[in-house]
């Protein structure tokens, strides 16, 4: 074959690759941007699950919930609860939850509840609220004022201990190492209610007089846990708040550390908060 023919020949075909190259990267630039929904909705972003421990605990009580969180891929923060009072536990969980970007789901187990139901108030990130054999007070309301009226084992329970910190001097209360099991954690092993005991934290009186300001749950929709054989908080107390707050409600049996004794059940649940459907998570403010 002549040599110019050859040339011709290499030519066309080099312009042939450029016009292909040329096309591919066309349609790469006006194809529609199509992002896979995760699993949190409708806004295609999974949402940061908060987790806030209760009184007696720290966030280690999360530990076997968070492992089944992160298996499906969520991110999740426990920040430690200061177990100080209500007012300053919340005004701190909001101060975290601000330093989170895109939606939240916010969890609280037992006292927990009563925290992140203030420190939710007014942040638009948090899109739902799940109470973990909670506490969920009403505006006017205290942690004592619902043992009152829903009395259980904790009023026998728990030892005063006089503290002084900074200047300032206050209650803490502890539970009786003989009740930590019998009341707290009777649906775990002796061996690590035990443990339980020896590790707990102590919150001071504040925690459980302060009454609440504001009550989250009426604005932001709420899943709860019912523990059907809690010693701590009246299981009674539990599903009256749940039915005033209108949460979804699921009810199983185990003592109050359900995110201890039952994490899959506990992360089920958080999970059905974080891929609610986009009407159910995006619900128009209630008012009740």
């Amino acid at each position: 074959m002549a040599a110019s023919a050859v040339h011709g020949i290499r030519h066309r075909t080099r312009r042939l690759h450029v016009a292909a190259a040329g096309c591919a990267v066309a349609a790469l630039c006006t194809a529609p941007a199509t992002p896979a929904l995760a699993d949190g909705g409708a806004g295609g972003a999974k949402p940061t699950v908060v987790l806030v421990h209760g009184a007696f605990a720290d966030s280690s009580s999360w530990n076997r919930v968070i492992e089944r969180l992160e298996r499906r891929g969520y991110t999740v923060m426990a920040p430690a609860n200061p177990l100080r009072g209500l007012y300053s536990d919340s005004t701190y969980i909001t101060s975290v939850l601000k330093s989170v970007k895109g939606p939240i789901v916010l969890a609280g187990h037992s006292y927990g509840g009563a925290v992140i139901s203030t420190a939710a108030a007014g942040n638009p990130q948090v899109k739902s609220l799940v109470y973990i054999s909670a506490l969920m007070p009403d505006v006017g309301e205290s942690g004592m004022s619902l043992s009152a009226r829903f009395p259980s084992a904790l009023g026998t329970a728990t030892t005063s201990v006089p503290y002084q910190a900074d200047g300032v001097s206050g209650t803490d209360l502890y539970l009786k190492r003989d009740k930590v099991h019998p009341v707290f954690a009777a649906c775990l092993p002796a061996s690590e209610a035990n443990l339980l005991a020896v590790a707990q934290r102590p919150a001071a009186t504040t925690a459980f007089s302060e009454k609440a300001k504001i009550a989250a749950w009426k604005n932001i929709p709420s899943w709860a846990l019912v523990g059907r054989q809690d010693m701590t908080i009246n299981p009674d107390q539990e599903r009256f708040e749940a039915k005033r707050a209108h949460s979804h409600t699921v009810e199983i049996n185990t003592c109050h550390v359900s995110l201890i004794a039952r994490p899959d059940a506990v992360a089920d649940l958080i999970l059905q908060a974080a891929t609610a459907t986009a009407t159910t998570a995006a619900a128009a403010p209630r008012t009740r």
